[in-house]
């Protein structure tokens, strides 16, 4: 018995989902972290994985690289993980 066709090459690599506008679930965070994140542009290859882990909608789509919404940012990295490029790293407040 043959396994069932998959249809990966007909998938977009990531699949659409809403990601809510920073401040609609989320009031600012400003003064609750210590670091905000930083991108390296030159590493970012737009895929939006960090977007989509973002619990408060901090990550945003700039062109084809992201940009943060820094009031809302609470630090909490998941970003930093979700990024398979490794084009966003977490810097003190100054």
């Amino acid at each position: 018995m043959s396994s069932p066709k998959l249809y990966e090459d007909k998938l977009p690599p990531i699949p659409f989902a809403p990601v809510f506008k920073a401040g609609y679930l989320t009031l600012s965070n400003q003064g609750w972290s210590e670091v905000i994140p930083v991108l390296e542009s030159d590493k970012c290859n737009g895929c939006m994985l960090c977007a989509l882990c973002c619990p408060d909608g901090a990550v945003r789509a700039s062109g084809d690289k992201v940009s943060f919404e820094r009031d809302f940012c609470k630090g909490c990295g998941l970003c930093v993980k979700a990024c398979r490029k490794g084009a966003i790293s977490l810097k003190a407040k100054e």
